[in-house]
């Protein structure tokens, strides 16, 4: 087994795709602030209680060369959903409130450094546990 077959590092590479969908849904809300009827939208959040049943006993075909065909699942896409209790409406009927936007957005960011040190660090414990360093960091 490939270390990037481990479920650890598959949910993490799923949540750090979601986090990255999320951030350029949020800076296209953020681009069309102006935009006379838009409405702010989002992606759905992961439920982990779902990945964690997927992640368990899933057994993936090997890929030995490109033009075999993928594995169902393998290229996953997330939903994205309009917002649905604005705070505020412009007179022009957007629905984009910059604040709320830049909080999801450092949010966001947040979670992505998190999920990255988390993949860092069990990156350094599999190091260790083969006798090639990586225990500190």
């Amino acid at each position: 087994m490939a270390i990037g077959d481990t479920p650890i590092v598959g949910m993490l590479t799923h949540q750090m795709d979601w986090l990255t969908q999320r951030q350029r849904v949020i800076g296209q809300n953020i681009a069309n602030a102006d935009t006379p009827g838009y409405r702010a939208m989002d992606i759905e959040p992961i439920d982990f209680e779902r990945a964690m049943r997927n992640q368990q006993g899933q057994l993936k075909l090997a890929r030995t060369s490109a033009s075999h065909i993928a594995s169902p699942g393998d290229a996953e896409t997330f939903r994205t959903a309009r917002e649905r209790t604005p705070y505020e409406t412009a007179p022009a009927g957007n629905q984009v409130v910059l604040e709320e936007q830049m909080m999801k957005m450092s949010q966001t960011a947040g979670d992505y450094e998190f999920a990255t040190n988390m993949y860092r660090k069990y990156m350094g414990l599999y190091r260790m546990a083969l006798g090639r360093g990586g225990g500190g960091g």
